[in-house]
């Protein structure tokens, strides 16, 4: 059977807390060093003492905690060569670490975050996903104004089609064939019949009941307030959240450390830590390791199911 190729790690933002966790995670796991390849500056990559890809964009010395525009420029240069990798064959999967959004769009990033790029990149429509060792989450909206979701939820209910279609897959990749897939109420008790919100009664629930027909283990709204917490109970296997902090708000609070950003519904797989670039703690060697090591952790596991080659 043949080899899987290794994953590629970016550095995300070189003066934020990526470049030191990725060197420091594979001092604690070195057998990892065969199955990776580390895409960042080239001063970065001889001092881990590994054969990984240099930025072409990347000119140093870079400080740690302190962001500048090349710094933008490296980071977006990194997931240019992760993503052309994955296309050619030469990766199997791509691991992000945390970029500077503000950095980047000075320097003219057209994208929101890293998702939008890779699912630019490799085409697709994508969900934004969260794996911890409880939960797993899938949001149906990512990187939208509050104020702009009902609206949108109404305008396109084919973003919460997509976001169970992802979650079915997801859990079906962990190999549960008959997922319970519970979605998140909008309003606060999933409406109250109507008294707290319509959106459940008139858009989102009688899309569901179309979808349970192929989806049988899929539910109605449920009140958000409790819905993570029957997740952790056993009672459902995948959650789908309707906006950003509904789902955000729960993972972080409870898997804070632990907790990947998954992309689901690309040709690649694509995981990153659920965290950003801590400028503050770059530099002091007190930024954890444990997100990016379940990141990289999951993304080879999910590129070996889906290629078939044991590792």
């Amino acid at each position: 059977m043949a080899e899987m190729a290794p994953i590629a790690v970016t550095c995300g933002d070189p003066a934020g807390v990526g470049p030191e966790i990725i060197a420091r995670w594979l001092l604690d796991e070195p057998e990892w060093r065969e199955r990776i390849c580390p895409v960042g500056p080239p001063a970065w990559l001889e001092g881990l003492d590994l054969e990984g890809l240099a930025c072409e964009a990347s000119k140093g010395p870079f400080k740690p905690g302190s962001p500048t525009e090349a710094g933008a420029r490296v980071a977006w240069e990194a997931m240019r060569l992760a993503a052309a990798g994955c296309l050619e064959g030469r990766f199997s999967a791509v691991v992000t670490g945390p970029v500077g959004k503000h950095q980047l769009q000075k320097v003219g990033y057209p994208f929101p975050g890293q998702t939008e790029f890779f699912a630019d990149a490799w085409g697709g429509i994508p969900s934004m996903a969260f794996a911890g060792k409880e939960l797993r989450v899938v949001l149906a909206t990512w990187h939208e104004p509050l104020v702009n979701i009902p609206r949108i939820l109404r305008k396109d209910p084919a973003q919460l089609e997509r976001a169970v279609l992802h979650a079915v897959e997801w859990a079906e990749l962990e190999g549960i064939p008959e997922p319970r897939i519970a979605v998140c109420g909008l309003n606060p008790h999933a409406g109250e019949g109507g008294m707290l919100g319509t959106e459940e009664a008139e858009v989102l629930n009688p899309r569901l009941d179309i979808l349970r027909r192929i989806y049988p283990g899929l539910t109605e709204c449920l009140p958000a307030d409790t819905v993570f917490h029957r997740m952790r109970e056993g009672e459902f296997d995948v959650i789908v959240s309707l906006y950003h902090d509904q789902g955000l708000v729960a993972v972080k609070t409870l898997e804070f450390h632990t907790a990947v950003n998954l992309t689901l519904g690309l040709k690649h797989i694509r995981t990153s830590p659920d965290h950003g670039t801590a400028f503050a703690l770059a530099g002091r060697g007190v930024a954890r390791t444990d997100s990016l090591a379940h990141a990289a952790r999951l993304a080879h596991r999910y590129a070996q199911l889906r290629s078939g080659v044991e590792s």
